[in-house]
């Protein structure tokens, strides 16, 4: 059973990490963003092809910066145009936007599967109640701890932070006070584009790499944004790790309906909590 719940931890902090990227950009642009599964998906992919010639952890770093100018270019030239228009024109122009970079990951990578092995440092395996347990995923749950801890710090210490979680609540407001919402604003979707690489590359050795992989977990994506609470970063940690372990438990006792059961959570929580399990900004 600690395996199972370990693994469930492995794919919630997977999800948070993601996830939390989609509610710094809603929170700051208002802006639902489709295409954050394929930022994920470049992520991997940039990450794969730098650790192929410096090693995995050079492979991070470069992932993580190029997502982040990514996210500032697109910011600049997508999100903010958007953050005033129709919903449905943002989500049209977004998820556009996902099938333009999946052709362009197509051209450059090609179709066919590929992997990317763990740091010799973290290819090991551990005892745990008389089963082998990769070292690796172990470390990809610290890394979800290591990213909500600083930025729960960084939100709640910093005059940045205090910024952010103000504008996230009432942008006019805010910006009424002195604060630059706009260059606010353009940071953290960057930021949150920059989480979407890390997301990818941590997760790079742990499934096969493919055009369309960003699609499949940005949807468990949305069920934890929505879940937690729109805006709400503690909301969507709880909601991450709370997904994670009734999607890993449904896949091992359930494995026919396991898709379903971060949904049907969801619609339990609407229900119950229209507003998600935590108010915004949060």
């Amino acid at each position: 059973m600690l395996i199972q719940i370990l693994n469930g931890l492995v794919y919630g902090g997977l999800l948070y990490v993601l996830a939390v990227g989609l509610v710094l950009i809603f929170g700051l642009r208002r802006v639902v963003n489709f295409a954050h599964g394929s930022l994920y998906m470049v992520g991997a992919y940039v990450g794969y092809t730098v650790a192929a010639i410096a090693g995995f952890w050079a492979g991070l770093v470069v992932s993580v910066l190029v997502l982040t100018v990514i996210g500032a270019i697109l910011d600049r030239f997508v999100f903010r145009p958007l953050q005033d228009e129709d919903p449905i024109v943002t989500m049209l122009v977004t998820f556009g936007l996902l099938l333009v970079l999946e052709d362009v990951v197509r051209t450059i990578w090609g179709k066919d599967f590929l992997t990317l092995q763990p740091p010799p440092a973290l290819s090991g395996v551990v005892l745990l109640s008389g089963t082998n347990f990769p070292v690796y995923r172990l470390a990809v749950i610290g890394v979800a701890v290591m990213v909500a801890v600083g930025l729960s710090l960084w939100l709640r210490l910093s005059r940045i932070g205090l910024y952010v979680r103000a504008s996230s609540v009432d942008p006019l407001t805010t910006g009424m006070q002195g604060v630059d919402t706009e260059r606010l604003s353009a940071t953290v979707v960057a930021i949150g584009a920059g989480l979407a690489g890390l997301s990818g590359t941590i997760s790079a050795p742990l499934v096969a790499l493919s055009p369309s992989m960003g699609g499949y977990i940005l949807i468990d994506s949305f069920v934890v944004v929505v879940t937690g609470g729109l805006g709400s970063f503690t909301g969507a940690f709880i909601a991450a790790m709370l997904i994670g372990q009734l999607h890993n438990l449904g896949v091992v006792f359930v494995p026919g309906a396991a898709s379903m059961i971060p949904l049907v959570l969801m619609v339990m929580v609407l229900i119950w909590r229209p507003g998600g399990l935590i108010k915004a900004g949060a």
